[in-house]
């Protein structure tokens, strides 16, 4: 009896020890379903982190070079404009200094009657050539007029006359001196122009 006893216990253990391995199994494999379907959605979520992700590099990557170009721009015209600044620096002055030139010429056109008045004609003369070199090293010139084609942009015409010695739209004579900054006009030269 003891030896059916021991061989039903053993029974007993065998078919416990085969249900708890067949549960194990059981549960070995719904461990693998839930972690594969878990994986699953953990991809789909890393996947779309990852898109996330990818996108605000994107964005932050073209804010960076629109950031980049904006500053490269703003160098390119402030150095465009110092430039304008640097080239242009003396036009005020300029603008001041051409009623003085001119009256330096009309100075000068006057006849000299005697050895005082001459002497006094050659230092004005010095002078004004001085003032006229000054602004030639600024960049500063006369407009050529007389025999040139009227150009709306150079010249200012206050009178027009008819001369067969001149083409059509050609001016003819000069009342008051243009003058150019570099490229700039300062002031349009007066003139009359032939029609």
């Amino acid at each position: 009896m003891s030896n059916e006893k021991n061989v039903a216990e053993q029974e007993e253990t065998v078919d416990t020890v085969q249900n708890e391995n067949a549960d194990a199994d059981v549960e070995v494999v719904n461990a693998d379903e839930v972690i594969v379907e878990d994986g699953s959605e953990a991809s789909d979520v890393s996947e779309q982190k990852l898109a996330e992700l990818q996108a605000k590099l994107d964005e932050t990557e073209n804010k960076l070079l629109r950031s980049q170009a904006d500053f490269d721009n703003y160098r390119r015209r402030s150095r465009l404009d110092l430039e304008a600044a640097q080239k242009y620096r003396a036009q005020s002055l300029v603008s001041e200094i051409i009623p003085a030139l001119d009256n330096f010429e009309r100075a000068l056109q006057i006849e000299a009657d005697n050895d005082q008045t001459k002497s006094l004609l050659q230092g004005m003369n010095m002078v004004y050539n001085q003032l006229v070199q000054a602004l030639k090293n600024e960049g500063v010139e006369a407009i050529k007029a007389v025999g040139e084609q009227f150009d709306p942009h150079i010249h200012q015409a206050v009178m027009q006359v008819e001369d067969e010695n001149y083409e059509s739209n050609t001016v003819v004579e000069e009342l008051q001196k243009g003058y150019k900054l570099k490229d700039r006009v300062i002031r349009p030269a007066m003139v009359k122009v032939n029609q």
